[in-house]
Parts: structure tokens; sequence; C-alpha cells
């Protein structure tokens, strides 16, 4: 078990490494792709949806108040609230809607 928990680690570490490292070394040059570098730049944003999505659906007790309160943050952020405000409001609803359901 230990030695196994070894190699999952150095996996891990390697891949995470590599992907850091080879574009450094294979692209010296700047990008004057647009498509590359549009996908470039959403990357971060892409990879944070990924992590946080099932998190908010899973976080709460029931799967309709985290999906709820995701749409509630989707229409605040989307008509031009700030990100702080936005996650408080998605939590209150969060905990007015545990209540009930």
């Amino acid at each position: 078990m230990k030695n196994n928990t070894y190699i999952y680690i150095l996996i891990m570490f390697s891949v995470t490494y590599l992907i850091r490292v080879i574009p450094l070394t294979l692209i010296r040059k700047e990008i004057k792709s647009r498509v590359i570098r549009s996908f470039l730049f959403y990357v971060p944003y892409v990879t944070l949806a990924v992590m946080t999505f099932p998190a908010i659906l899973s976080a709460t007790d029931s799967v309709i108040s985290g999906a709820l309160a995701l749409i509630a943050g989707i229409l605040l952020a989307w008509f031009g609230m700030p990100l702080l405000p936005v996650s408080v409001l998605s939590c209150i609803l969060v905990f007015i809607l545990e209540l009930f359901i």
C-alpha cells in the first residue's frame, strides 16, 4: 500500500511537471495564432469551472438547492454583480432552501 502511494505521487508530479515544462521548452516565440491564443486564454476558466461545478451540486444536502443557487449565481453575475455579493447571495439562498427542502 505504501509503495503504491509513492508511485501515484511520482506519476502525478511527473504529469503536472511535464504539462508545465513542455510548452516552455517547445514554444520560444510569441504565439500569433488567434485560435491558440483564445484557447490558452480560456483554459484557466474552464479548469476552474470543471473543478467547482460538481462541488456546487454535491456540497449541499439537496442537489436541488445547489442547482438553484448555481442558477441564481449565474443570473446575478450575468447582470453585472461583483463576485462577493454573488457568492454571499448564493450561500444565503442555499441556506434558505435547505431549511424548506
